[in-house]
């Protein structure tokens, strides 16, 4: 049963990592910016390999804050 509950869990975070991806390529930011946005994404894909509850949490709080247009700084 657990096992279930961990495929619900995966599926939603592969397709909200999905979704974001595509609202970070849609944005009108910097390249830099960018670039920023799509590392943090990459961090929480990898971290979603060993800590799948804790990269949903921060995938939710990456998505609140594209929502909220809270963006990091734009890298050099």
């Amino acid at each position: 049963m657990e096992r279930d509950g961990q495929l619900e869990i995966y599926t939603e975070v592969a397709v909200r990592l999905k979704e974001a991806h595509a609202k970070v390529r849609a944005l009108q930011v910097p390249e830099g910016v960018r670039m920023a946005l799509t590392r943090k994404l990459l961090v929480i894909t990898a971290a979603a390999k060993h800590d799948l509850a804790g990269a949903a949490k921060r995938l939710e709080r990456f998505i609140a804050d594209l929502d909220e247009g809270r963006f990091p700084e734009e890298e050099r």
